[in-house]
């Protein structure tokens, strides 16, 4: 990228606490934002709620991420019935909550005190906290295409009422959406296809990046051999990410274990929910939250992404082809991702197709190792995090030119 005359001032602002790492977006933001520092090209002023311990508990991470932290008061998480009432908005329901008067004040205070050369705020539902007489270079970076992960829960409810909610829902995002994006002098999306998604609904500032990924902390190592072991990963308080692992244990692993009768599931991510945790279905554990996910999964032979519904790119699946774990996904579940299906990955949709893929990745150790080569090298030439961080650099430095 162009080098700036100075450091761009970047004041960068999350809805969420970066820490621990333990989701996708905030894997993705706190990746960009270390190698946006790296570069020294970024003088970067992160915003997000945090308590005074979590500031404490994790000042060395923020100093990778940012030169200075602004720090709000975190809302207590509300039970979903007393977000019952949330639903009469005309915003939706997840955007509701992001505004809060802790965060509006935060934000309008530090925005008016210092004058930074572009505001990215990271997700479109912190859009919500943009105050009305901001001016200049404006970024977001959007994680996925909002509306359409609701509407694939529309899709795939059990019952008419949750199909009428999500369907409700997904309607209210997407207005919302296509309001707040048009006000940014840039939008990042997180693949080719969402920005594509993006310019057809008439929005032409979108730009992609590519997903980067932390080759250093996911190092490879060749695939086990060992007993057989499939992994997912990911936050289980997310519903695309229930959905998905209740599929595959109620759907697809009655045929791998009919087959491979001591075959081990093992579900890592934090917050599982209970109706799954408690049906204590043979073969399949839980982990709840972990301190470093690599720990649970380097001896797995196959790692499953059986999503259903979703947005934006799953950063689990390249971080998983740095690792060396040999990928089997839905074509949901890779979306977005410029990988071939039987070089890096296997593809199967549908409940017997899952089956067929696991069983032969747990059968097949020549074909492990195959993909998980050909994978680490893809990821390797064209995913690590600071080349993602080198083009979103690149996109602030678009958007400060465009606003002037």
């Amino acid at each position: 990228m162009s080098r700036p005359e100075r450091p761009l001032k970047v004041a960068f602002i999350s809805p969420v606490f970066l820490f621990p790492a333990d989701a996708g977006g905030k894997i993705r933001t706190g990746n960009i934002l270390r190698g946006l520092k790296e570069s020294r090209l970024f003088d970067i002023t992160l915003l997000s709620p945090a308590t005074p311990e979590q500031q404490r508990e994790w000042q060395g991470e923020l100093d990778r991420q940012c030169d200075r932290f602004v720090g709000w008061a975190p809302s207590a998480p509300r039970p979903r019935w007393q977000r019952a009432p949330d639903l009469l908005s005309s915003l939706p329901i997840n955007v509701v909550a992001d505004r809060t008067p802790a965060a509006v004040a935060a934000v309008e205070k530090a925005l008016a005190a210092e004058r930074f050369d572009v505001v990215v705020f990271d997700f479109v539902h912190a859009a919500v906290l943009r105050p009305d007489n901001l001016n200049g270079a404006t970024v977001c970076f959007t994680h996925n295409v909002e509306a359409e992960i609701f509407e694939r829960h529309a899709k795939t409810a059990a019952s008419a009422p949750l199909r009428w909610l999500w369907a409700s829902q997904a309607a209210k995002m997407r207005r919302f959406e296509r309001e707040a994006l048009a006000r940014f002098t840039r939008v990042v999306a997180v693949s080719e296809r969402d920005a594509k998604k993006f310019a057809a609904e008439g929005l032409m500032t979108a730009r992609a990046i590519p997903t980067g990924v932390d080759l250093d902390f996911f190092s490879w190592q060749a695939p086990a051999d060992g007993a057989p072991v499939v992994v997912f990963t990911g936050s289980m308080d997310w519903e695309a990410n229930v959905d998905g692992i209740r599929f595959y244990i109620e759907e697809v692993w009655p045929r791998v274990r009919a087959q491979v009768p001591n075959a081990q599931l093992r579900v890592v991510g934090k917050n599982p929910p209970q109706s799954l945790v408690q049906r204590n279905v043979p073969g399949v554990s839980f982990t709840g939250f972990v301190d470093d996910v690599r720990d649970h999964a380097r001896d797995a032979q196959a790692f499953v992404i059986p999503l259903r519904v979703g947005g934006g790119t799953r950063i689990k699946a390249f971080e998983a082809m740095a690792m060396g774990l040999p990928v089997v996904s839905t074509t949901i579940g890779i979306e977005g991702l410029d990988v071939d299906h039987g070089t890096h990955f296997l593809r199967a949709d549908g409940a017997e197709s899952l089956a067929d893929a696991t069983l032969k990745l747990i059968a097949d150790g020549a074909l492990r190792l195959k993909l998980s080569r050909a994978a680490r090298g893809l990821v390797e030439d064209r995913f690590g995090h600071r080349v993602a961080a080198d083009v979103f650099g690149r996109i602030l430095i678009e958007a400060v030119e465009a606003a002037k």
